[in-house]
């Protein structure tokens, strides 16, 4: 057989590597892995599709097909599903393990910093000034998604119907799984009807408002919910903001809409998958002890869902059903962001300068396309030096 990508042949391209070759690739991907999970999923086709040859390019997208049919984190799973596909069973966990540990590792370490100096002046000028750059990364990303997700009239009332419901205090779990199954439905009536209308049975139970009654912190209780947070968040990783604000901020009572900000924004100039603002919010909450329970609890479920649909690579993505539902969920997905959005805007835009500095923001990502970690980093250096300058006045 000829050369493939990367001078592979094909003999090499099917065969099995070894654990030690995907715990390397990964754990260098974790390392390098700015941008989000676009710019994730690149890197792993331009590593594993073009040099190594590990899988083709029919493959690669099944791989991504499924991964953005499954709840949890698709760059973390397309790890997760390309070691499986590498090196066995051994290759799932180390593919997985190695993408998330750099990421992980790196934002304890800013946990710790920010438990220690953040009462400090400087750091609270710092984080004062990155609170609106966030804001205006979020605006970014939720506008680039809508213009991919929402094509017609269907998809944008459904999803300024979740943003009206989120915001009037409905369950997110509720709204993104209901948005689904009304899509799902939509697209599927005659055979529901048919079938007795078992979907559409359930539609009402999904509309109950989220309850509201605080807790005391318990290790057990933040990986509890740092689980079930791993088992129900699908599409963008913004819309695991949703989820964060829904149980530790209103639910629970445990943390702060600024709190949520400033750990939105290490999650942003950390490389990895944005989950691992698991990892900061647990460290906040329960020390070492909370950082390494959240981050097992919300990546725990991906582990486990990739492996039981592995087997199923392919059927998914050409499935009625299961597009459907993916489809009405990414535009629910939608509605929770912006919802969430308009909540930690009204958090971190509080005087003229943060407003302004929100939109001076805003401006440079959609005019020039620059990374979202150096306008945080930027905006974060600017509101020290303009501090500094008004200090030595």
């Amino acid at each position: 057989m000829g050369e493939g990508a990367g001078g592979v042949t094909g003999t090499q391209r099917n065969g099995k590597g070894s654990v030690r070759e995907v715990a390397g690739v990964f754990l260098k991907l974790g390392t390098i892995g700015f941008g989000g999970p676009a710019a994730h999923i690149a890197m792993m086709h331009d590593e594993v599709c073009l040099r190594r040859g590990w899988v083709n390019e029919a493959r690669f997208l099944d791989l991504l097909g499924a991964a953005n049919l499954i709840p949890g984190p698709s760059s973390t799973e397309m790890a997760i599903y390309l070691g499986y596909e590498r090196a066995g069973w051994r290759g799932l966990v180390a593919g997985g393990v190695c993408f998330i540990l750099p990421a992980m590792l790196i934002v304890l370490s800013l946990a710790w910093a920010y438990v220690k100096y953040g009462s400090a002046p400087q750091a609270t000028w710092l984080l004062y000034d990155i609170k609106p750059v966030v804001v205006a990364v979020i605006v970014q990303a939720l506008w680039k998604l809508l213009r991919t997700a929402v094509k017609g009239p269907l998809p944008a009332c459904l999803g300024l119907l979740v943003l009206a419901l989120y915001l009037g205090g409905f369950n997110a779990i509720a709204l993104i799984f209901g948005s689904g199954l009304l899509v799902m439905a939509i697209r599927n009536g005659w055979r529901l009807w048919r079938g007795g209308g078992s979907v559409l049975a359930i539609l009402p139970a999904l509309g109950l408002p989220a309850g509201a009654a605080a807790a005391s912190f318990s290790l057990t209780g933040l990986f509890l919910t740092c689980l079930k947070i791993g088992s129900v968040v699908f599409g963008s990783g913004y819309v695991l903001l949703a989820f964060l604000r829904a149980d530790f901020v209103q639910r629970l009572g445990w943390l702060t809409d600024h709190q949520i900000l400033d750990a939105v924004a290490v999650g942003q100039f950390t490389p990895g998958p944005v989950f691992t603002t698991a990892t900061f919010i647990g460290y906040l909450l329960g020390g070492v002890p909370g950082a390494i329970l959240g981050t097992v609890g919300v990546f725990l479920p991906s582990f486990f869902l990739a492996a039981a649909v592995f087997p199923l690579v392919g059927m998914l993505r050409r499935s009625r059903w299961a597009g459907a539902f993916l489809d009405g969920v990414n535009v629910g997905a939608l509605g929770l962001i912006a919802g969430v959005t308009w909540q930690l805007g009204r958090a971190a835009l509080v005087d003229w300068p943060t407003l302004g500095l929100a939109v001076v923001s805003a401006f440079v990502l959609f005019r020039f396309r620059v990374n979202s970690a150096w306008i945080i980093l930027g905006g974060g250096v600017a509101g020290l030096a303009c501090k500094l300058i008004a200090w030595n006045l």
